[in-house]
């Protein structure tokens, strides 16, 4: 397989070639924060567009038609008219807080989507806690939704905050268990690491009947903790009118329907990281011929790959059931998907120290 590694060394060199260490390091750093801006929002269009088409086949309908072939430049179109909307001033509100919210759930959802292994050489932060940085790093957007629906001076807002953030920081322990059950099968908390460890088989296959408890209980919990159907009450329209940004528009709502869409993403490939391999491609043990050919196929297509698939996984749960109430999302979390969690960790941790996985 491809080391793009190659490729940001050899650029590495060129810099340092023609000029001081110091100033190499800054432009790589704006070439790597412009690529991922861009990343960011073109996967955001695509995601956007992605749910649209999805929906509409799951009811039977066409979806966006209308704005270029098939509809696929409908997204664009959108963007272009949030970004022209207005901003609304309001009276009576927190000025500093409302017009700070938006900015946090946009750089904590930055911060996670810098830390995805995007392929082979292609790990753009990588330390040896790196799967525990994206945890504390993806706990910063709950601030945001906070200070959104408390600075906006509307009971509407403040109910849909404080019904995130009660949502958002249950789910938070169910995801967490399911990274410590990885965490302990593979004994590393580096992203690199996790996804070397899966180089003879994903974990998902070879982590015995915890890792399957484990990747069930995250997708719930990913569901829940990206505010998405079923568990989308602190959005219910016929209850809050819009949650916690009722009171937002032009790019300060897009701000947030931006980070929607690539926490969507962002927890997809967190479980392609954890339980398919990350960018590692399918290899079965003894088929020499098939995973040379699963080889060729480059890092980067394996990766995104799998986190659209598991989308398209959390996409469904979203147009198949019904929104459920706040009693029963709490319950659901606190009875029966911690205890689980919890038993499930310590039932991967005696399969590690006996031998008994894959």
């Amino acid at each position: 397989m491809f080391d793009f590694g190659l490729v940001t060394n050899w650029f590495n060199d060129l810099l340092l070639s023609v000029m001081p260490q110091w100033a190499a390091t800054v432009i790589e750093c704006v070439i790597i924060g412009v690529v991922l801006l861009l990343a960011y929002a073109l996967l955001a269009l695509f995601y956007i567009f992605y749910e649209r088409k999805l929906c509409a086949w799951f009811q039977c309908r066409l979806g966006p038609m209308r704005v270029g072939p098939w509809g696929i430049l409908q997204s664009f179109a959108d963007m272009f008219k949030i970004l022209i909307k207005e901003l609304i001033r309001l009276e009576n509100i927190d000025r500093f807080l409302f017009a700070l919210a938006p900015y946090l759930v946009i750089v904590a959802s930055m911060l996670c989507f810098a830390c995805l292994p995007w392929g082979n050489g292609l790990q753009i932060i990588d330390f040896n806690i790196g799967i525990f940085f994206m945890t504390a790093a993806s706990s910063i957007g709950v601030l945001g939704i906070l200070l959104a629906g408390w600075s906006s001076n509307n009971k509407y807002t403040m109910i849909g905050a404080l019904r995130s953030g009660a949502q958002m920081i249950s789910y938070e322990l169910s995801i967490g268990l399911s990274i410590l059950t990885v965490v302990v099968l593979a004994g590393t908390m580096s992203i690199t690491g996790l996804v070397q460890a899966q180089a003879d088989g994903w974990f998902l296959f070879k982590g015995h009947i915890p890792a399957l408890i484990a990747f069930v209980i995250y997708l719930i919990a990913a569901t829940a903790e990206t505010n998405r159907g079923p568990f989308d009450l602190p959005e219910a329209e016929h209850e809050l009118t819009a949650g916690y940004h009722t009171e937002y528009s032009g790019i300060h709502f897009g701000f947030f329907y931006l980070a929607e869409y690539l926490n969507l993403f962002i927890v997809s490939g967190i479980a392609s990281l954890l339980f398919l391999g990350g960018w590692m491609p399918l290899h079965i043990p003894g088929w020499e011929g098939f995973n040379a050919v699963m080889d060729f196929i480059p890092s980067i297509v394996w990766f995104i790959g799998k986190a659209v698939f598991i989308s398209f996984i959390i996409i469904w749960f979203k147009w198949s059931f019904p929104r459920v109430r706040i009693d029963q999302l709490l319950t659901l979390e606190w009875k029966y998907l911690m205890p689980i969690g919890l038993f499930n960790l310590v039932l991967m941790t005696l399969i590690v120290v006996y031998g008994l996985h894959f």
